[in-house]
C-alpha cells in the first residue's frame, strides 16, 4: 500500500521542508479539530485550553516563515525558526501534562482556571444559557482514556518532535 501512495516508511528520509510541511499540516488540523469541538460541538474551552492553542496560532505561520525560508536556501534562518516552534510546542506539551494531571486530581488547577477576568454584562438576549463555563479540572471529553488536554500533551509533544527533527535536517548537509 505504501509503494502506491509512495510515502516514505521513514520520516529521516524526507527532506526538513517536507518534515516542516507535515508538521504544519498536522498542527492546522489539530487546531482546526479543536475550534470545531467549541463552534460545532458545543464544547466550552477553559483558561488553559485556551493557552494551549497559543502555540498553534503562532507556529503555523512560523512554520509557513521556515518553509520558505528553506525553499530560498536560507537553511541557517530556517533551522533557527523551527527550532523555535519545537520548544514553542514542548512548552505547550507541557501545560497540557499539567491540564491532564489537574483533571486527573493529581494536583490542583490554577485557582483563576474558571473565573473570568471581569464581570459579564448582564443581558438575556446575548448570553448563551446552554453553554456550561468550563473548568480546567475537569475533562469535558475523553477518548481512550486521555481529556483534550492529555491529547494536547501527546500532539505537541509529536509536534515538537517532528519540527526538531526538521530543524536538525535542514542544518545538515543530507536535508
Amino acid at each position: 500500500m505504501l509503494d502506491v501512495l509512495h510515502v516514505p516508511p521513514d520520516l529521516r528520509r524526507l527532506p526538513a521542508s517536507a518534515i516542516a510541511g507535515l508538521v504544519m499540516l498536522a498542527a492546522t488540523t489539530v487546531i482546526l479539530t479543536a475550534l470545531a469541538f467549541e463552534h460545532v460541538g458545543g464544547y466550552t474551552p477553559c483558561p488553559l485550553c485556551l493557552q494551549q492553542r497559543y502555540a498553534y496560532y503562532l507556529g503555523i505561520p512560523a512554520l509557513a516563515t521556515a518553509l520558505v525560508l528553506l525553499h530560498v536556501a536560507n537553511r541557517r534562518a530556517g533551522a533557527a525558526v523551527l527550532a523555535a516552534v519545537s520548544l514553542a510546542f514542548l512548552a505547550n506539551a507541557g501545560v497540557g501534562v499539567y491540564q491532564a494531571g489537574a483533571e486527573w486530581k493529581f494536583w490542583d488547577p490554577p485557582a483563576t482556571c474558571a473565573s473570568p477576568a471581569e464581570l459579564p454584562a448582564f443581558d438575556l438576549k446575548t448570553m448563551n444559557l446552554d453553554r456550561v463555563p468550563a473548568t480546567c479540572g475537569v475533562a469535558s471529553w475523553r477518548f481512550l482514556g486521555l481529556s483534550f488536554a492529555g491529547w494536547n500533551a501527546v500532539v505537541s509533544a509529536g509536534l515538537a518532535a517532528g519540527a526538531g527533527l526538521a530543524a536538525f535536517k535542514a542544518m545538515s548537509r543530507s536535508g
